[in-house]
């Protein structure tokens, strides 16, 4: 899913030189929600109220990681964007342990630790980018907080509900919560041209229904924290397409900073791997939160 979305990184940026962010995102989560509807249609049957509120609320978390990530990166530097993106590798385990008393292991924390630095390595310019902190870089922060908490509340829903069922609720909350507010944030238009429509239709179909519902299917077996540290090779995979696609090389600090990211996921993959089962975890952690309250 990872690879898709790096994938299509050069894809979506040719697209966006004609069409206007927030209409491009609403246009391929309803295209999205649409095909996920006729897919898991028998599977919608005897949706409880439980499961509609569940997937709304990963709804939510993926409108708000969206809406701020777009926004954020017409007032900020590409660089910064992506790396602000992946801070939520690191704010997913800070959360876990926060508001769900999660531990996490020492190997995985080592892991997490090396996937940043390799973020930073990837994506920030030699001679530090990150310096004057504006309101784009706060808005990219946001960001992070919208993905770690969708990565986060998509484990602990498909640990209690279908994974088909969540992935339809969520499409649609996230591409209905688009299209209200995209009027309040910017001048939409679009130009139908075959660049547009083909970015529209690979990830409207692959990179948006595909790619969540594997997420949400794939999240009842690994850990948040796990699959925080896998987003965090989409970086590895644009590149890698631009390197095919565009010739783009890589330079020696970007390429220490892929090799930490590979590393990281390795790390906590192989040795920081969960005693318990992922849903047992979440399970566990529920409870917990129950009792606390």
């Amino acid at each position: 899913m990872t690879l898709v979305w790096g994938a299509t990184f050069v894809v979506i940026k040719n697209a966006l030189a004609e069409i206007t962010p927030l209409l491009f995102n609403a246009i391929r989560m309803t295209l999205a929600a649409i095909a996920l509807f006729v897919i898991f249609r028998k599977k919608l049957h005897g949706i409880t109220r439980r499961a509609i509120i569940s997937g709304f609320v990963v709804g939510s978390f993926l409108f708000l990681g969206y809406q701020f990530q777009t926004t954020g990166l017409r007032l900020t530097t590409p660089s910064k964007s992506a790396f602000l993106t992946g801070v939520s590798v690191v704010l997913v385990p800070v959360f876990l342990a926060l508001f769900w008393r999660r531990r996490i292991s020492h190997w995985t924390l080592f892991g997490v630790i090396c996937a940043f630095v390799g973020l930073y390595l990837m994506t920030i310019p030699s001679g530090g980018a990150l310096h004057g902190i504006n309101f784009g870089d706060v808005l990219s922060a946001g960001c992070a907080v919208g993905f770690a908490f969708q990565i986060i509340f998509t484990g602990r829903a498909t640990t209690h509900h279908s994974f088909a069922q969540i992935s339809c609720v969520m499409m649609a909350s996230c591409a209905t919560l688009m299209w209200l507010t995209i009027p309040l944030i910017e001048r939409p238009h679009m130009q139908w041209t075959p660049n547009v429509l083909w970015a529209i239709a690979v990830t409207g179909f692959l990179g948006t229904a595909a790619a969540f519902t594997i997420q949400a299917w794939a999240q009842q077996f690994t850990p948040p924290t796990h699959t925080a540290l896998i987003f965090s090779l989409e970086p590895v995979f644009a590149w890698m397409t631009s390197f095919v696609v565009l010739g783009e090389r890589l330079g020696i600090r970007a390429a220490a900073g892929a090799g930490l990211i590979l590393a990281g996921v390795l790390i906590s993959e192989l040795l920081g791997s969960a005693k318990i089962s992922p849903n047992e975890e979440m399970e566990q952690a529920d409870d917990k939160l129950v009792q606390s309250s």
